[in-house]
């Protein structure tokens, strides 16, 4: 196993009398790309955005590289700006051109000089395959674009971990692929992610590791290889025989 950059211990959330997140203890080492199923309302975003605070946890801890999360303050958003984060919808600021939209955040909060943003941000661009509509407002871009500008504007933070919230469900189904074409290149350049996603194919091709939820508690965790073909626990195997067999 890899040196551990995020570890989840006995952490637990209700939302009201429902109880999201059970006693959920996952380790995420460097460089690991772990994938979260489960049927819907089984807690994977929920324990997506616990990551990095978007949503508070009741008890246990999350550590990342090493140190706990902090409930708020600097040392949170400090916390924060190592864990990138790409959501279902694109989040872009809609009055700011792709470039700026990139550069933002390392001008603001990494402190990075204008000039040096821009470079990089177009390198991160190009990565991503959309570097020619860097001067263009979001808006002018198709949803597959605008996912992967959101993409390339987490990267553009130097990131511990990427955390992508079902980051093709938005996308019409030609745009799916050339998103998850980029994570695919991310996941194989060794960059740390862990993905809610439905997408079974990206799973198979990318996945270290797949981690079955159900019910707000991690039921099953095995390679990819062994989950889909040979599930442990009845509810992982209901779960892909109402999935794989269209």
């Amino acid at each position: 196993m890899a040196e551990p950059l995020v570890v989840m211990q006995d952490v637990n959330k209700h939302f009201g009398d429902l109880h999201v997140l059970q006693n959920i203890n996952l380790t995420v080492g460097k460089g690991e790309v772990v994938v979260l199923i489960g049927p819907s309302g089984s807690g994977k975003s929920t324990l997506i955005r616990t990551i990095n605070r978007l949503e508070t946890i009741g008890s246990g801890t999350i550590s990342i590289d090493g140190t706990v999360l902090p409930e708020e303050g600097k040392d949170l958003a400090r916390l924060r700006s190592d864990v990138g984060m790409v959501f279902q919808s694109f989040n872009l600021f809609a009055h700011k051109t792709i470039l700026e939209n990139v550069t933002l955040g390392p001008i603001k909060v990494r402190k990075l000089k204008k000039a040096d943003a821009q470079k990089r941000a177009m390198e991160l661009l190009e990565r991503v395959g959309v570097e020619h509509q860097s001067n263009k407002y979001p808006a002018q871009l198709s949803g597959g674009q605008q996912q992967r500008v959101a993409i390339a504007r987490a990267l553009a933070m130097d990131p511990k971990v990427m955390l992508f919230d079902e980051p093709t469900s938005a996308l019409d189904p030609e745009m799916i692929n050339e998103v998850l074409d980029v994570m695919v290149s991310l996941a194989k350049s060794g960059m740390t992610m862990i993905v809610v996603t439905h997408e079974m194919g990206f799973a198979r091709k990318a996945a270290n590791r797949v981690v079955f939820l159900s019910d707000g508690q991690i039921v099953e965790e095995n390679t990819p290889e062994e989950f889909f073909t040979n599930p442990q626990s009845d509810r992982a195997k209901d779960f892909l025989g109402k999935i794989l067999t269209h």
